[in-house]
């Protein structure tokens, strides 16, 4: 069995996901292919919800600090064979109405042409913790 090859590399994904903490949004952005798709976490179809393309992929990023300022992706493990990847996380950041956020997720990734094409996200469901006093 031929493996495909792709130039991404879990330093890639690393360094996405230092993008991600930075709330860096060009930087996260050109790490996508210019037809990408993120499928995220919730919504109303089986994926999540799907934004595809870098003008709906850039805005559905950036809502994420939005929603929740102070987010951060933690304790990242990443994995790469040939085009398909993923990174563990630990989310964790400050609800609107002042709760804790911290749950484990997992991003599943597929490759083309060295870029990330999909950023398809799977996240725990856990009711936030009371706020940090």
């Amino acid at each position: 069995m031929t493996v495909p090859t792709s130039s991404v590399s879990t330093e890639t994904l690393a360094a996405f996901s230092e993008a991600w903490n930075r709330h860096d949004i060009d930087a996260l952005m050109g790490f996508m292919t210019p037809d990408c798709i993120f499928q995220t976490a919730a919504g109303p179809d089986a994926c999540g919800t799907r934004h595809v393309g870098t003008d709906a992929v850039r805005a559905a990023f950036a809502a994420a600090w939005q929603a929740v300022p102070n987010a951060q992706w933690e304790n990242g493990k990443h994995f790469v064979h040939g085009d398909f990847g993923t990174s563990q996380w630990t989310f964790t950041g400050t609800a609107a109405d002042g709760s804790r956020i911290e749950t484990d997720g997992i991003d599943v990734f597929t490759f083309r042409d060295g870029k990330i094409h999909l950023k398809n996200v799977f996240r725990k469901t856990r009711p936030n913790l009371p706020a940090s006093k």
